[in-house]
């Protein structure tokens, strides 16, 4: 077999057998092709596409190039969650002990972020000596006793996505359904979970500008999950303003437990119930929507979701203490308040613009040498469809370095959008992919 004719056969529009692709995957990630053979063949996919079954086995020749977690001495049915990303995305920390108390295990792999904040492992180091660096036998031990584990991911998780990915990233060839499907696949396959619930987001904030494309996006995800023996769900959610009202990890981390208290913002819980319900159901801990619903929300009246975040953060070195009072994470040395100029309604918020924001504060990493600054961020006070006078409040920015700030400022005030009417709403939760 050579590379030569894969390329030729992809270019003139062929299907690639599954032996070709393990062929390809394995001889690129070992280094035996190099890679201005794998650049034509990326374009000659981007451009002819891949049907369905290539597309699987695209993704789980990337899944088995590497490390595959066992997780089979953990109890019960293991519900993964995966989120595409964007603003004050802080989902899991609320979510995943919501989970955890209706009794479906939690056995969690996370990365730290790069761009506008940081990832959730880096939000949870916000609790003072958590860490993730933990072995596999404590991993599966903290599940089976509390019912929550997250660990760093490993370096030999996917190792050919990686290599894949980078190269994408530098020949203009990210942008086609197939390959982005694959990459996220790849990685939740090989994670060990027995059913993934994908929550795909669109808008400004989001990869998936578009919600024609995140919802092609979606399909595609589910149909690799199905064909992998998985139970795969996907949620398509908003994000054309940020998640909640908090950009910024130790900010992120106070508003997630302030939900676990009951005191969320209404769009981040939603998005939790939703998330959760799809979770227990994959999970066989509830057999309608409704029945999962009100598990969940019996977790936030009981307070049983928080001390299981609690419990989770002390099993991996954290204070638990700061769950119960805010106080003790992380916090800024001081603080300004962006004012509206003038009256009318937030008619919008360039979503990326607020993440950008929360980077320049120092909320998030330019390069992966990067040090992030887990007290920083921004706790906007007004959201689109909001009413708001001269003098309002609409955003507080939180700071330890003036120039930074100042800089912010300028940048969040373009940001916002007042108009005189007050903008057309859309639906928060866009739809299921089953």
């Amino acid at each position: 077999m050579r590379m030569y004719d894969l390329i030729l056969k992809k270019r003139n529009g062929g299907v690639l057998t599954e032996e070709e692709i393990d062929f390809m995957v394995k001889g690129y990630t070992e280094g035996n092709i190099p890679d201005y053979q794998m650049s034509a063949l990326m374009m000659a996919v981007y451009f002819k596409g891949m049907n369905e079954a290539e597309t699987l086995a695209l993704t789980m020749a990337m899944r088995d190039s590497g490390e595959v977690l066992d997780l089979s001495a953990i109890k019960g049915v293991k519900v993964d969650k995966h989120s595409t990303g964007g603003v004050g995305d802080k989902t899991s920390l609320t979510l995943t002990p919501m989970v955890a108390a209706c009794g479906i295990p939690v056995a969690k792999m996370s990365g730290r972020g790069l761009g506008h904040t940081g990832g959730t492992i880096d939000k949870l180091e916000s609790f003072a000596g958590f860490s993730t660096e933990i072995d596999t036998d404590t991993f599966v031990q903290n599940v089976n006793q509390i019912g929550i584990a997250i660990m760093g991911q490993t370096a030999n998780l996917a190792p050919a996505d990686k290599k894949l990915y980078a190269l994408r990233d530098v020949t203009a060839t990210v942008d086609n359904m197939s390959l982005i499907a694959s990459s996220i696949m790849s990685k939740k396959l090989a994670a060990g979970a027995d059913a993934i619930v994908l929550d795909v987001k669109t808008g400004s904030g989001a990869f998936m500008k578009k919600e024609s494309d995140a919802f092609l996006l979606a399909e595609e995800m589910v149909k690799i999950g199905k064909g992998a023996g998985k139970k795969c769900v996907a949620v398509v959610t908003d994000m054309d303003q940020p998640l909640g009202y908090a950009v910024g990890n130790a900010l992120e981390v106070k508003e997630a437990i302030d939900t676990l208290k009951g005191n969320g913002p209404a769009d981040f819980y939603e998005l939790c119930l939703t998330l959760g319900t799809q979770m227990l159901l994959a999970g066989g801990a509830a057999e309608t929507e409704t029945e999962a619903r009100e598990k969940l929300e019996q977790t936030i009246t009981d307070g049983s979701a928080l001390r299981k975040l609690a419990a989770f953060v002390e099993a991996q070195g954290g204070d638990a203490a700061a769950v119960y009072d805010t106080s003790l994470l992380p916090r800024a040395s001081f603080k300004k308040e962006l004012l509206a100029d003038k009256d009318g309604y937030i008619s919008g918020i360039t979503c990326d613009e607020v993440g950008i924001c929360s980077l320049i504060l120092g909320g998030g990493r330019e390069t992966k040498e990067s040090e992030i600054d887990l007290s920083v961020g921004i706790v906007l006070q007004k959201k689109k469809g909001d009413a708001v006078k001269t003098g309002d409040v609409l955003a507080v920015l939180y700071a330890n370095d003036e120039v930074k700030l100042e800089t912010a400022m300028d940048r969040l005030e373009k940001a916002y959008c007042i108009t005189e009417k007050p903008p057309m709403m859309t639906p928060f939760i866009k739809g299921i992919v089953r």
